[in-house]
């Protein structure tokens, strides 16, 4: 077993001061990159480089959204955003939303380097130690996170098996190369774990008792409720990271799990509010705005606005290495909802609600038209072996007309059937609005 962490061009600051002064340090070089851009022509011109240290001369430099960017034709954003010459792009990763066109951000060799510090330190920052072999199963390809993680773990010294999404993969291969080749780490998004877990259990594999002793996640919310039922099916402890493409894998949580510890000496953050983008104090929500501080050499990111809300805090020091960082918490996302009969049934609420409930082992959650034009909502689960069928649909069915005011209508199928239905997508559909 080797590592090669002295392939990193940067290692884990020892200070807030240290912190401090690469940032004092990137940001004029962060501003110059940006600058060169034709998108930021005319811009930037009233602010002055030197002076960027100082928060109210920082603000000056415009915030930076999505809508911006996808008011560009395709044409603008490679001539008028990108600022890579062809032989300095490394690869392209794709925009991390999932509505409207998605982007190609061109990564330069330089941004590659850094970006690879960022997915490194998750594996140190959740204590995944050197040794271990981590089965990966994010997608493989355009987007970045599988490949990138594989890529690094291999900088730390931990094994990796190349399993890709369920998409390249399907999972019941992903389910015999677990358990033959015993790896230590799943890493793919919540969601999927928690598919191939159901998948297993309807395939009467025990995952729960198996080789994998530790999940990590990115990409979606993981409450509690899905982080509990992640840790029950894979007898695993459980640990989120976060990133987006606009930077790279920005922060990880530690063993406390009480937040993510962001990588504020590879990017810039501040936590604004929602209306008037004036920093908010700690503790209290807004809006998460970035720039990258080594790796905006492909595209010209500055003051990106990322949509995510959240609140930080500074650390007392003490438990690791990266307390020296901030912790940011999601404070909350853009939540789907169904609303049936005058009542809001928000997405993510009765999804904890049901994976809450241990003997449900899946679900699929639909509005529909019944036969007399009105609105009817269908609950189909899946109920772990042994259970009284009757007795857990009664409950399933009280426990949500108390909790949400709407009685469902709720149909058992067989383990495994959810499973099958949701093996094509990256992300189970459980919630599906058929109303005609």
């Amino acid at each position: 077993m080797t590592n090669n962490i002295s392939e990193l061009p940067l290692g884990i600051p020892e200070s807030p001061e240290a912190i401090a002064e690469i940032q004092r340090i990137r940001k004029p070089i962060a501003f110059a990159n940006a600058k060169r851009a034709p998108f930021w022509k005319g811009k930037l011109d009233h602010i002055d480089p030197a002076k960027l240290d100082d928060p109210e001369e920082w603000a000056k430099i415009p915030i930076l959204d999505k809508d911006q960017l996808r008011a560009l034709s395709t044409e603008e954003f490679y001539e008028d955003f990108c600022t890579a010459r062809q032989e300095d792009i490394c690869e392209y990763w794709r925009s991390g939303g999932s509505t409207g066109r998605p982007l190609f951000y061109p990564k330069t060799y330089e941004d590659i380097r850094y970006n690879m510090v960022g997915f490194a330190r998750t594996f140190q920052c959740t204590g995944t130690l050197p040794g271990n072999v981590a089965h990966i199963a994010f997608p493989l390809g355009i987007h970045p996170a599988g490949h990138m993680w594989a890529r690094s773990a291999r900088i730390i010294g931990i094994g990796a098996i190349w399993g890709g999404s369920g998409v390249s993969l399907p999972s019941a291969n992903q389910l015999e190369l677990i358990q033959s080749l015993k790896p230590t780490v799943f890493m793919g998004m919540s969601s999927y774990g928690l598919h191939l877990a159901n998948l297993a259990a309807a395939q009467g594999i025990d995952l729960a008792n198996g080789s994998v002793n530790r999940v990590l996640c990115t990409a979606e919310p993981v409450s509690a409720a899905k982080r509990a039922k992640l840790a029950r099916d894979w007898g695993a402890d459980v640990y989120d990271c976060f990133g987006m493409t606009e930077c790279s894998m920005m922060g990880a949580e530690g063993e406390a799990r009480n937040g993510f510890h962001v990588w504020t000496d590879l990017a810039f953050i501040e936590v604004l509010d929602e209306e008037t983008f004036k920093p908010v104090d700690e503790g209290e929500p807004g809006v998460l705005v970035m720039t990258p501080l080594f790796s905006n050499n492909g595209a010209a990111f500055l003051r990106w606005n990322s949509g995510d809300i959240v609140t930080w805090e500074r650390q007392d020091g003490a438990a690791s290495e990266f307390g020296v960082f901030p912790v940011i918490r999601h404070a909350h996302r853009t939540a789907g909802f169904f609303k049936i009969r005058g009542v809001n049934i928000n997405h993510q609420e009765y999804e904890d609600f049901l994976f809450d409930i241990p003997e449900v082992n899946d679900f699929k959650a639909e509005l529909v038209t019944a036969p007399d034009g009105t609105d009817s909502f269908s609950l189909s689960i899946e109920i772990r072996a042994g259970v009284d069928i009757a007795a857990l649909s009664e409950k399933v069915t009280r426990a949500t007309k108390a909790t949400f005011e709407v009685t469902p209508n709720v149909f058992v199928l067989d383990l495994g059937t959810l499973a099958k239905e949701f093996e094509s997508s990256v992300k189970a559909p459980r919630f599906v609005d058929k109303r005609k």
